[in-house]
């Protein structure tokens, strides 16, 4: 009788164990996911982050709109993600054996309207994605509509350096920041005129940040922080002669 308690014990802890390894080894965890947008993939353009067209930013279809808890109020703009259907779970509607990873476009916001369960799939404290249908038909069956997954952060892959979008008026910068490569978001930016010091920009929305200077007729250079600590200097990234309206790289990137 002993050998078989302990028996049944060792077995408990090992379910255990699997358990734990398949919730949250190497960074995984379990949320669920949605579509949105189309079979094109149209209705997702724009979005909280403030991209815009996300075919000429450069992050076409593999994007997701995170629920409130992931997104974060808009801190999570351009962080990729590797999602995987959760098979083990769901092998009616998942596809097995395939992942994708999606760069985080817009948010998902709450229902309060449904439960939780049902319908409110975004409400906090709920981890979801709410991914473009071409980069959620390669990880789920159309007609699942929604499906357990498993994702991690991953770092991300862009061709050529950060972009930065000059918008705004004489006195109030509105720099839309995009094509950041390695953590994909950003935690602090500082802009700097060629006849000024370093100003340290807020966060507006989403990707855009803000500064109150008279920087017309000036090369502009930008300190950018990521989330991973790298600080990285794009020094005069916008000519004398630039203008409201453009966008501006010089070929720097994060890794």
């Amino acid at each position: 009788m002993a050998c078989r308690v302990c028996l049944f014990h060792l077995v408990v802890v090992v379910a255990a164990c699997l358990a734990a390894t398949a919730a949250g080894a190497d960074g995984w965890n379990r949320a669920f996911a949605t579509f949105y947008g189309g079979s094109n993939a149209a209705g997702t353009m724009g979005g909280a982050c403030g991209y815009g067209n996300l075919y000429s930013t450069g992050y076409g279809t593999n994007t997701a709109a995170l629920s409130s808890v992931l997104f974060n109020d808009g801190r999570a703009c351009g962080e990729c993600y590797q999602i995987m259907c959760d098979y083990q779970t769901n092998n009616r509607w998942c596809v097995r054996g395939t992942s994708v990873t999606i760069t985080a476009t817009n948010l998902c916001p709450p229902d309060y309207s449904k439960p939780n369960d049902n319908g409110g799939w975004c409400n906090p404290p709920r981890q979801h994605f709410d991914m473009a249908q071409p980069a959620w038909e390669k990880i789920g069956i159309y007609r699942g509509g929604i499906v357990p997954v498993m994702f991690k952060r991953v770092s991300c892959s862009r061709n050529g350096g950060v972009r930065f979008t000059i918008n705004g008026n004489n006195y109030f910068e509105l720099v839309l920041i995009t094509n950041v490569g390695g953590p994909g978001s950003i935690r602090s930016v500082q802009i700097k005129g060629s006849r000024t010091g370093w100003v340290t920009m807020s966060r507006n929305w989403g990707a855009n940040w803000q500064a109150n200077n008279y920087l017309n007729g000036q090369e502009i250079s930008f300190r950018v922080t990521a989330t991973n600590g790298q600080t990285l200097e794009f020094w005069s990234v916008a000519p004398n002669y630039w203008r409201f309206g453009q966008t501006f790289t010089n070929g720097v990137q994060f890794y």
